[in-house]
Parts: structure tokens; C-alpha cells; sequence
């Protein structure tokens, strides 16, 4: 009975050390990404009627915590003028060190192959501690704001 108990113990304990992230697994083929010191973004761009969905996944890969993750995107005519913007409001609210999550936004044009699209980041980074300058309270932390530019691949 005991053996049967111990065993028992050993595949419950086991179960819940394996933590399977579908997330993480979704960043690896995209094949459009950006990465820097900060985070990793990796997403597809797809046009449905008159619209364009970027859909994507965001890794945490230097801050302890990051809070309040917002990611623009907008469209850039020939001229480099915003022709069009949206904005996705990364959900969970903390994203934790190495963890994944998905955002999606809609932009209300159509764009093609060759399209520049400007991506724009920003949020709030926690390095953890008791929340003081540089800790990880709800009034610590760093504000960061990253911008970076990429043209639309063909299909």
C-alpha cells in the first residue's frame, strides 16, 4: 500500500512540475519577429477584406515582471506618414520573465507585400524586490517605449 502511495506521490509531483506553454510553442514559426534586450515579438500579417490583422505572441525576456504592455502598430504611406494605426493591450495585465502571451490587433486598411508598418512597444519593467526606484511594487518600476520599423513580407 505504501509503494502504491509513494508512486502515486512521485506522478502527482512530477505532473505538476511540466508546465506546457502553447504560447511559447506558437512563437517559434512565425516568421516575422523582432529582438531585442528587452523582449522578443513574433507574429503574421493577414489581410481579410479591406482590413489587416497582426496577430502574434510577446516573451518577456529581461525584466522580473512587465505591467501595462501595450503594442502599436500603424501603416506608413510612401511619404513615412501614419496612413493608419491600432493598438493591442497585451492581456495578462503582468507578464512575468520568459513567459509568453498573444496580442491581435486590427488595422483598418489593407496593406500588401512592401508595406512599412511601424511597431511601437511600451510598458512598465519590474526587477523585482520591495517596489522602491527600481523594484517591483505597483509604483516602482521603469516606463520604456521602443519603436522599430518592418516592411510587410510577400505571401
Amino acid at each position: 500500500m505504501r509503494l502504491i502511495l509513494i508512486l502515486a506521490m512521485t506522478a502527482l509531483i512530477g505532473a505538476c512540475a511540466y508546465h506546457h506553454d502553447i504560447r511559447r510553442e506558437r512563437l517559434e514559426p512565425l516568421s516575422e519577429r523582432y529582438s531585442q534586450f528587452d523582449l522578443v515579438l513574433a507574429w503574421e500579417t493577414r489581410v481579410v477584406g479591406k482590413e489587416t490583422l497582426v496577430e502574434g505572441v510577446v516573451k518577456n525576456v529581461r525584466f522580473h515582471s512587465m505591467t501595462d504592455l501595450e503594442i502599436w502598430v500603424a501603416v506608413l504611406d510612401p511619404a513615412g506618414k501614419v496612413a493608419a494605426r491600432a493598438v493591442s493591450f497585451v492581456i495578462p495585465q503582468q507578464l512575468s520573465m520568459d513567459e509568453t502571451a498573444e496580442f491581435s490587433l486590427k488595422l483598418p486598411i489593407a496593406v500588401h507585400a512592401g508595406t512599412k508598418l511601424r511597431f511601437t512597444y511600451k510598458y512598465r519593467g519590474h526587477e523585482g524586490g520591495d517596489g522602491g526606484l527600481f523594484g517591483g511594487g505597483s509604483s516602482g518600476g521603469i516606463d520604456w517605449m521602443q519603436s522599430f520599423e518592418t516592411v510587410v513580407p510577400a505571401q
